[in-house]
């Protein structure tokens, strides 16, 4: 899968604060999603203090998976709240690099608009591939609402500075809620929508959760038969 943009990784937080400013304004928050075959799910996780990325590519509406990536490699970039983005995204997109299938839609675990300059990892990596893309944050990082109630499916309205810049997303009934936010190519309702859409019982959304699994599992578990393939 190509890459549609990107930029130099080795900047300061001062630098990468001023680049998110900039890219905020590229950022497309309409629902331009069209037909979805294929939905896919990313995550980083930290073993051993090197970063390993995954991406998991499912078919829809079924959910089953078609293909998986898997990057290990070195990340200099510190963790900085709100400043995900650099410190994930370049071994992120190498994963990407290597899929032979193109998703429809993906589903970050990170924000996507709420986020203090309305640029969370979800909207960074929307941008880089040119894909709708949904941030679904297990925390707030920014804003206020709320609580929604206790039932699956219900949900409050996220709210900063006035405005609505996602949904505090109950996907369970009686767990703690999801922070849904959009990324790139996507509004506010149908990122919750399509949230729900890829729920099968669990706090996370399918895609979401397989890309956790595999990314929170050694180098030596990674032929186990967890995943199928085309």
């Amino acid at each position: 899968m190509k890459i549609a943009y990107s930029h130099r990784w080795d900047l300061t937080p001062e630098e990468a604060i001023k680049l998110q400013r900039e890219l905020a304004s590229k950022v497309v928050l309409e629902d331009r999603i069209g037909e979805v075959k294929l939905v896919a799910g990313a995550d980083v996780h930290f073993p051993r203090g090197v970063g390993r990325a995954t991406v998991v590519v499912l078919s829809y509406p079924d959910l089953k998976v078609v293909e998986s990536q898997v990057v290990e490699g070195e990340v200099p970039f510190p963790y900085i709240p709100g400043l995900l983005a650099f410190r994930e995204s370049p071994l992120v997109l190498e994963a990407f690099s290597k899929l032979s299938f193109r998703p429809d839609l993906l589903l970050v675990d990170g924000q996507g608009i709420a986020h203090p300059r309305r640029m969370g990892i979800a909207c960074h990596l929307g941008l880089y591939l040119d894909l709708p893309t949904i941030g679904c944050a297990k925390s707030r990082l920014y804003g206020e609402h709320v609580e929604p109630s206790l039932e699956a499916g219900s949900w409050a309205d996220l709210i900063a500075g006035g405005a609505t810049i996602g949904s505090v997303l109950r996907t369970k009934r009686g767990v703690r809620p999801l922070y849904v936010s959009p990324g790139h190519l996507v509004d506010i309702e149908a990122a919750r929508e399509w949230t729900i859409k890829c729920c099968r019982g669990y706090r996370l959304p399918e895609p979401s959760r397989l890309a956790h699994q595999l990314a929170s599992m050694s180098r030596e578990q990674d032929a186990l038969p967890l995943f199928e393939s085309n």
